[in-house]
């Protein structure tokens, strides 16, 4: 097994297809189908089933994914070390992120410090991010909660509040604040299993006796403000995701009971890997390290 035939199984994956892979690292597709076939049989599996033009992962092939995207990794780090010693000349990073909030602002004052270096971001909760880390399918995450794992590095960077939002129509839009007890007796438009949002709205509510009235679950915040927008239900978000809109009014809860706390994060074994500290001291750099934001300003009617 070689380096240059797991960076083809990995491109391939990537890619979807072995002419594909082959554009993206600048060679011929049947060096790539050489590789991807030498490595196959060396070890005597088959990483790919082939379908006419079509391929997909076979279960070797899951299994082997994430070690594939270790080695690969780990292969970023050493070159990055030894050929670069302190200073990060160019390269890739790969971040995962709960949402773009937050990590626009990330990224920004880490292109100022490593222009040189291309940042990719991919979206979703943060048991998704948590996955990614572990499959090595990105180097850095920012989640939205801290979770007690030893696997795991992690950084605060802020806390927000939850706030409900309503359509313009809705009883509460005519109020500042409204309590938890009064949220819970709304039909609740609620995010997937696994977003911060929820878990942290439930253990509020668990904490006063209550449960929520979940009316549905949506799998994303732009469908979730659609269907409030519709007068489906009350939806909840973090205050810093919130996005103003004509048909929406934003309404506090008291005392805000339900916070969110942003994280930086890694696996604890890559956290002294260049390209990773690197982010961590650019998040440092921004000085938003506080775990409290600005109260939140609901504009009077």
């Amino acid at each position: 097994m070689t380096l240059t035939q797991i960076r083809a199984f990995i491109a391939v994956v990537q890619h979807g297809g072995f002419t594909a892979a082959a554009r993206a690292l600048s060679t011929s597709q049947t060096t790539i189908t050489s590789q991807i076939q030498a490595l196959e049989q060396e070890h005597g599996v088959e990483l790919f089933y082939r379908r006419g033009r079509r391929i997909e992962l076979s279960a070797i092939g899951l299994g082997f994914l994430p070690l594939a995207r270790q080695i690969s990794a780990l292969e970023t780090d050493a070159s990055s070390l030894l050929r670069d010693s302190c200073a990060l000349r160019h390269g890739s990073l790969k971040i995962g992120a709960v949402g773009p909030f937050h990590v626009t602002e990330m990224i920004e004052a880490y292109h100022v410090m490593h222009p040189q270096i291309r940042v990719s971001v991919t979206l979703g909760n943060s048991e998704i991010v948590l996955r990614a880390l572990d499959q090595y399918a990105c180097d850095v995450g920012v989640i939205a909660r801290s979770f007690a794992d030893e696997r795991y590095a992690m950084r605060p960077y802020a806390s927000y509040p939850v706030i409900a939002f309503v359509h313009a129509s809705h009883p509460f839009a005519r109020r500042g604040s409204i309590t938890l007890p009064e949220l819970a007796d709304e039909p609740l438009l609620m995010r997937e299993p696994g977003s911060t949002t929820r878990k942290a709205l439930e253990d509020a509510l668990h904490e006063i006796g209550a449960r929520p009235r979940v009316a549905m679950e949506i799998g994303s915040r732009e469908a979730l403000r659609e269907a409030v927008a519709r007068g489906l239900g009350v939806g909840t978000v973090s205050k810093s995701e919130y996005v103003p809109d004509e048909r929406l009014r934003a309404v506090r809860i008291d005392g805000d009971p339900v916070t969110t706390h942003i994280h930086v994060c890694c696996l604890r074994e890559r956290r002294e890997s260049r390209l990773v500290a690197s982010f961590f001291e650019a998040v440092s750099a921004l000085g938003q390290l506080a775990l409290s934001a600005r109260p939140m300003q609901i504009p009077s009617m």
